[in-house]
């Protein structure tokens, strides 16, 4: 994740799967629900509020949840809810963060 001009055409998917290995490296579980095409589209299997975030990372008792974001895409409203509803342990993150994003998962 090195040089400006990256951070700013990496995809979604590669920026998660950078974060997903960063995390493991460093000894978290991780979680992300991908989702599955169907006859009605792509869907995503889950029951409960729209907007839950990208990312679940967990070591040690601690929990982060993170929303990534790239290209200049923005938090919509369900998951601006989300991050009301967890506080402190929500996190959103760009590739320009990734400074940041490894300080918080060393």
């Amino acid at each position: 994740m090195k040089g400006s001009d990256y951070k700013s055409r990496v995809t979604e998917n590669e920026f998660q799967d950078a974060v997903i290995a960063l995390a493991q490296m460093h000894g978290w579980q991780t979680a992300h629900f991908r989702p599955a095409k169907t006859s009605r589209g792509w869907r995503t299997p889950m029951q409960g509020d729209k907007g839950f975030p990208d990312l679940v990372l967990a070591r040690g008792g601690v929990v982060l949840f993170a929303e990534l974001k790239v290209k200049g895409r923005r938090v919509t409203a369900d998951q601006a809810r989300w991050g009301l509803a967890l506080g402190d342990v929500w996190q959103v993150w760009t590739p320009q963060d990734w400074g940041q994003i490894r300080k918080a998962l060393k």
